[in-house]
């Protein structure tokens, strides 16, 4: 849920454009990586979310217990990689956020503000 509420925030309101202007560009200081990089590991994330309960689910019919052993590698392996990217994405938006002008950004700073907890929020869910 955490990985889908920050996709949702960037892809609904992370891209604005000023007044004069008619491209839109990232609301975390204007760096469209930290926009990517959000909705990327949001999006991979949820899709990961939805494969491992998919697992969970035909676990127990399983019966070759190297076949249960690889997937519960898998998912602990994935899990610890998933809780370093989004640590990196917690100090990556957090960062670009500080360094954004307030002037900048008018009614977006609350989705922001948002991808920028659920993030933090992810790395101890993952």
């Amino acid at each position: 849920i955490f990985a889908l509420v920050v996709f949702a925030c960037l892809v609904g309101d992370g891209y604005i454009n000023g007044p004069e202007e008619y491209e839109l560009f990232c609301v975390f200081n204007s760096n469209e990586d930290a926009c990517r990089y959000g909705i990327g590991i949001g999006v991979l994330a949820f899709l990961a979310c939805i494969f491992f309960f998919m697992v969970d689910v035909y676990f127990p019919q399983i019966s070759n217990t190297t076949d249960r052993k690889y997937l519960v590698l898998a998912d602990l392996g994935f899990s610890g990689l998933w809780t370093f990217l989004w640590f990196v994405g917690f100090c990556f938006l957090t960062n670009q956020w500080s360094w954004t002008r307030a002037e900048q950004v008018y009614i977006v700073a609350d989705s922001a503000r948002a991808a920028i907890t659920f993030s933090f929020f992810s790395i101890f869910s993952w």
